[in-house]
């Protein structure tokens, strides 16, 4: 499904990402986690192009990145993307946030693009919310709202951001159970994060990065099985995870 070859990126002079290479197939959970400023956030943008590599290729089923410009739009339609920090438009209703896209990206009819919007949001626990504007919801049931509009672009897969990190501690279970029913339906998952517990739990493999390199990728069993198999950088990030 997702093939990152030797992907290198550059800010300026500053080398962000080294070389990195992985695979994640069809129907696989691939949690991705390290220390802040590890280049694991910019990783995951550069699989739909929002931020462009200078070395290396992305293979997303038969598209290639880099790409023309002209073919961007049509690669980020098939990966769903969901942000730390929501990315709905504020002045339009939450029905309005999923079918915006539908009708001016894919075509679609609005009759087509409102019936998928309600079926994903009764999926994600808030049918009951459609009239209702961003700022009138909380941090849990934007962030509910962001995934079920990625759902109704029919993504090949989906990329999470660090989609808990900017919630509440109360809110974030209610995000992190749509994740793992998504993850149960055999979805393509690749997903920044550091809640370990759901990583363990619904991961089939981790990516261990630490500047700008993937250090450890793993099946997720022997990530965690407090063994020594994973790399001692990755040791220590988990003892320091876990431990609090």
């Amino acid at each position: 499904m997702i093939s990152i070859e030797n992907v290198s990126k550059w800010y300026g002079k500053t080398q962000v990402l080294h070389d990195c290479s992985t695979r994640v197939a069809a129907g696989e959970v691939v949690v991705v986690c390290g220390p802040s400023g590890s280049g694991k956030s910019t990783l995951v943008k550069c699989i739909n192009a929002l931020e462009p590599i200078q070395k290396g290729r992305i293979v997303i089923g038969d598209a290639v990145i880099p790409a023309p410009a002209s073919k961007l739009t049509a690669i980020r339609a098939r990966v769903g993307m969901v942000f730390q920090h929501f990315e709905l438009f504020p002045h339009m209703t939450v029905l309005q946030n999923l079918v915006f896209a539908q009708i001016k990206v894919l075509r679609r009819s609005h009759e087509e693009a409102h019936a998928r919007a309600v079926g994903y949001l009764k999926r994600v626990g808030l049918a009951s919310f459609e009239a209702k504007h961003p700022g009138q919801l909380s941090g849990g049931q934007q962030q509910r709202v962001a995934i079920a509009r990625a759902l109704c672009m029919d993504p090949a897969c989906m990329l999470f951001d660090e989609p808990t990190s900017a919630l509440d501690p109360e809110m974030v279970n209610e995000v992190l159970e749509v994740m793992t029913e998504l993850a149960a339906e055999g979805m393509t998952m690749m997903c920044v994060t550091h809640e370990m517990g759901f990583a363990s739990k619904v991961a089939d493999r981790v990516i261990f990065m630490d500047e700008g390199r993937i250090v450890d990728d793993c099946a997720s069993d022997q990530f965690f099985g407090g063994t020594t198999q994973c790399s001692e950088r990755a040791q220590r990030f988990l003892s320091k995870i876990i431990s609090h």
